[in-house]
């Protein structure tokens, strides 16, 4: 009889260990738990992200602007990051290699109208540069809004807070040229908190605000 419990015993261990290893080896069982949406959101955010990174290397490579080249680092690192989540949950991702390509056709259109933009003068580019931090702003707060899925609100509140310092960035470098900012796509209240937020490292508050920081 003791032998059989013993043995009773290590069939149900072996079995949970089996059946944990299978959950950790397994992303797909997550991804089923992913809502249309989600999928939509998480795929755009890929590419919206993208569309950063490359306007910013554009005109950096246009203008030689420490704020561009130090931004367009930390896109690549949200970029990297969407792409962790998008494998996590097995879906296709959406972004195309070449710089200042896109499958989304709105964010294609958009990119090009940035670029245009930050072509005429390097003010029109820390603006245009501006206006991409404002609608990422817009978007990421939506995209926290419609999820419950604790990786997913991690990451866009990161990239929030992100967007937030380069934001910041961007207006220090147009107010710096006797310039008084006025929000693009924001409400001006909101605009106000968020310069009078200090700069966000790694989720935390830390030195900067209005007047200080690199804004990465």
């Amino acid at each position: 009889m003791l032998n059989f419990l013993i043995y009773r015993r290590g069939i149900a261990a072996i079995v949970g260990a089996f059946i944990l290893a299978a959950a950790l080896a397994a992303p797909w069982v997550q991804a089923a738990a992913l809502s249309d949406a989600e999928t939509r959101t998480l795929t755009f955010m890929r590419e919206e992200e993208k569309l950063a990174r490359d306007v910013y290397l554009t005109l950096n490579d246009l203008w030689s602007q420490p704020v561009f080249a130090n931004i367009a680092k930390s896109e690549q690192q949200h970029m990297d990051a969407m792409l962790n989540l998008i494998e996590r949950y097995r879906i296709a991702d959406p972004a195309i290699p070449t710089v200042g390509l896109f499958a989304n056709t709105d964010l294609q259109a958009m990119h090009d109208g940035l670029i245009a933009r930050g072509q005429q003068s390097v003010t029109e580019a820390f603006y245009a540069g501006a206006a991409i931090e404002e609608i990422d702003i817009l978007d990421l707060q939506e995209a926290i809004a419609e999820t419950d899925k604790a990786d997913l609100r991690q990451s866009y509140e990161n990239l929030l807070a992100a967007s937030g310092n380069h934001l910041r960035a961007f207006v220090r470098n147009i107010e710096a040229q006797g310039l008084v900012y006025e929000p693009q796509y924001l409400s001006a209240e909101h605009l106000e908190a968020i310069l009078s937020t200090p700069t966000q490292r790694s989720g935390n508050p830390g030195r900067g605000g209005r007047n200080g920081g690199r804004g990465r």
